[in-house]
């Protein structure tokens, strides 16, 4: 119970401060002349001015509120590296011990763990969360059990007492770490970049640490190769990627007997490979109707550069000129077919046939350029079927069909195989197919299936477009010369430009349009596995072995025609390698060291400025722990072997009582008492004067 003097004036206060200077004036004059009762006529207006101000004794019924101290525990991944968990266990219940032998004081708890997006430690936002969630003329002091590796240093709560830093680790702890600074998103195939990295050793680093270190690095998992490099200087390394898509780099340094962790010695990138310009050679024959569809098809896309050349001279002419004398421009066979054949990505013969133009060394050379991994595509006509067929040169050594010299003049629809319906060429076609079928195409070369994959068939169930691949490169036919009638809307017409895009690019070996893949994306956490196959049968199980060296084996169950597909979470961040039979695939969750593990040696740097400011410190708990003492605000509340907090002796009002000192007639009694006795005292010493 407290009591204090409180104020209901009558009048507003300017009028009694009015009258106060009034009474004041008239106290000082009658003084000036020599009245016996002035100190009598000042009690009168005193009495009167207490009347108006009307002082009453208010009561309060206090309950006493605990004071609060607010912990925050680091618990996120770096908290468990050497024995920080350890000492995080014993701080807690050390502070608990000592909190609960201060009167009057509660304990607050706050944990924080990981961010879910990599955003690191966020132990000051967790502070400030937890400071909003109490009355802050309660809140004692905060204590942080950290490392001191907090990734929102920008949100400075406002403390209103001291904070206290408990820094895990040990200051012998080193580590060392591999960075990757300058890496580019995306990269020209073939031509060689440079990437940035760097080796690093930091903190305590022992005398036997330094020198240089192995560097393994390895594209897409592929067997890995393995350099001496320097420590602390960085490397410029030259790269080149070897396809075309998604292409993942990963960087490994070899660990060191006593380092903090070898979570940071690995690091993926991933840049896209894209062509600086796809060369692409036409060769077109006779002319026909449906001659400008590739050319159209390849000169829609800018990154081509298109080498076309038309043989117009029709067959049935012959005047005897010789053909080195049928062009204006002379054809440069020699150079494109000799010198310059390996810069080529994608030859196309249209309707081609043999006229004595290209020699049989030339197509010998052709022949060379997609075994040594270049690309052939024959648009065939009635002429593949004739004697001076392509067929009839040394590309037959590497063609997919033969002709039978029939051409077949009837309507049919192209129709996909079971197999052309997985295949990523001609998959889903038939999905947005009109009512009866795409249009009818009016010509078929009958050809004979000699090797390579069947994806399209026409009449009676004949060979229309055979996919081949032949050592390191790739070869196409397809047995007709009527694609165009799809381009024209012939009869609701059909999907040329995909089919003819999808063709050419799986000739130019596109990653999304290899046959046999393993790729994995993600959102979040959540890793979605695709396998695509040719197979009938399924694929074996996946297995994904994660950065700890832990393995998980998934069942992928069919999702469509040669799709198999499984949605994993990743229990973690970092590099995942993904096996299924003689496919991998490595993918980054997250960045392949997570933020936690960037830094990794205690430091107090980060937090210490913010404790100095409201009188706190940062104590280190391999030093042993501090006791926890009050000390009187604004005074420093850190020192040797103790940290303090403040008392706050906060309350809560239950009930107030407020007694009138004296009602108003009391006091006009006493100043009309003090009055009468002034004036008598007054009277009295003027009868003597006289």
């Amino acid at each position: 119970m407290t009591g204090s003097i409180v104020f209901a004036p009558l009048v507003g206060w300017p009028l009694i401060y009015s009258l106060l200077a009034a009474a004041v004036l008239l106290v000082a004059l009658a003084l000036w002349r020599g009245l016996g009762g002035w100190w009598l006529r000042a009690l009168v207006f005193a009495a009167l001015l207490a009347a108006l101000a009307n002082p009453a004794l208010q009561e309060e019924e206090r309950t006493p509120l605990t004071d609060i101290v607010l912990l925050v525990v680091d618990e996120s991944a770096s908290q468990g590296l050497g024995n920080r968990a350890d000492q995080v266990a014993l701080a807690v219940a050390a502070v608990e011990a000592e909190v609960a032998g201060l009167p009057n004081t509660e304990l607050r708890i706050h944990r924080v763990g990981d961010a879910t997006d990599d955003s690191g430690t966020l132990a000051l936002t967790a502070l400030a969360e937890a400071l909003a969630e109490e009355p802050r003329a309660r809140v004692a002091g905060a204590i942080m059990i950290t490392d001191g590796r907090v990734h929102d240093p920008g949100l400075v709560p406002n403390l209103p007492a001291p904070l206290q830093v408990l820094l895990t680790g040990q200051e012998a702890d080193w580590d060392r770490r591999l960075v990757v600074k300058d890496a580019p998103a995306f990269a020209i195939i073939g031509e060689e970049f440079n990437l940035t990295l760097r080796i690093e050793d930091i903190g305590a680093v022992p005398g036997l640490a330094g020198g240089e270190a192995d560097l393994t690095i390895s594209v897409d998992a592929e067997e890995p190769a393995t350099f001496r490099v320097p420590v602390n200087q960085d490397l410029d390394l030259p790269v080149k990627l070897p396809h075309g898509g998604m292409n993942v780099l990963q960087f490994s340094v070899a660990p060191v007997a006593g380092e903090l962790t070898d979570r940071n010695n690995a690091s993926a990138i991933q840049i896209n490979g894209v062509r600086d310009r796809l060369r692409v050679l036409l060769v077109s024959g006779e002319p026909h109707a449906g001659e400008r569809v590739w050319r159209n098809l390849l000169k829609s896309d800018a990154s081509v550069d298109l080498v076309h050349f038309t043989i117009l001279r029709p067959p049935e002419k012959q005047d005897g000129v010789p053909v080195d004398e049928l062009s204006l421009i002379a054809f440069p066979t020699r150079e494109l077919f000799i010198e310059k054949i390996d810069e080529f990505d994608l030859i196309v013969f249209d309707r081609y046939r043999m006229r004595g133009i290209l020699p049989m060394s030339y197509i010998e050379n052709v022949v060379n350029y997609v075994r040594g991994g270049g690309t052939v595509l024959v648009a065939a006509g009635p002429e593949y079927g004739a004697v001076d067929s392509l067929y009839r040169s040394p590309l037959s050594e590497i063609l997919p069909v033969a002709p039978t010299a029939q051409v077949v003049e009837q309507g049919y629809r192209p129709t996909l195989t079971d197999l052309g319906r997985r295949h990523p060429v001609t998959e889903g076609l038939e999905d947005g197919a009109p009512e009866g079928g795409w249009g009818r195409w009016f010509r078929l070369v009958e050809v004979v299936q000699t090797g390579g994959q069947l994806l399209m068939t026409g009449p009676d169930d004949r060979p229309l477009l055979v996919l081949d691949r032949v050592d390191q490169g790739r070869i196409a036919v397809l047995a007709s010369d009527h694609a165009w009638l799809w381009g024209r809307g012939y009869e609701g017409g059909g999907p040329q430009l995909e089919l003819l895009r999808r063709l050419a690019h799986w000739m130019l070996k596109e990653p999304e349009l290899e046959e046999e893949t393993l790729t994995a994306t993600l959102r979040g956490q959540a890793v979605t596995i695709t396998r695509r196959s040719l197979a009938e049968e399924a694929p074996g199980p996946v297995t994904i072995t994660g950065p700890d060296g832990s393995q998980v084996v998934l069942e992928m169950l069919e999702a469509g025609p040669g799709w198999y597909e499984v949605v994993w979470q990743a229990p973690l961040l970092g590099l995942f390698r993904l096996e299924q039979g003689d496919l991998t695939r490595v993918i980054a969750v997250g960045p392949a060291a997570p933020r936690e593990f960037v830094e990794t040696i205690a430091s107090g740097e980060v937090l210490a400025p913010m404790a100095t400011a409201v009188l706190g410190g940062v104590t280190r708990l391999e030093d042993g722990f501090p006791d926890i003492r009050a000390v009187a605000e604004g005074r420093p509340a850190v020192g040797r072997g103790w940290i303090g907090v403040t008392p706050r002796e906060a309350y809560l009002t239950a009930d107030v009582n407020v007694t009138t000192l004296l009602p108003a007639w009391v006091w006009l009694l006493i100043a009309a008492g003090l009055a009468i006795a002034a004036w008598l005292i007054e009277g009295r010493k003027g009868a003597r004067v006289a």
